[in-house]
């Protein structure tokens, strides 16, 4: 750890992420969000919850999920 004299507050500032980093850091956020997505609207047809599952997976069209007799599937568009 630095001391604060030796901080040079307009000095080094934080490297600015390539295109491609940030495309791949986007890419694993939306699959990440999509995984646990996907596991929410199981738990809840698991629980019988087949409407709210039904409403969440409508609110988040963007997992590309829908309930289909009280089953998670992937939506074909």
């Amino acid at each position: 750890m630095k001391r604060i004299s030796e901080i040079n507050p307009l000095g080094e500032e934080r490297a600015n992420p390539s295109e491609q980093t940030r495309e791949n850091l986007r890419r694993e956020r939306l699959q990440r969000q999509r995984d646990e997505g996907y596991q929410m609207l199981v738990e809840l047809c698991d629980m019988g919850e087949y409407d709210m599952a039904e409403q969440l997976a409508i609110r988040n069209s963007n997992w590309g999920y829908e309930i289909v007799d009280g089953i998670v599937m992937e939506r074909m568009d």
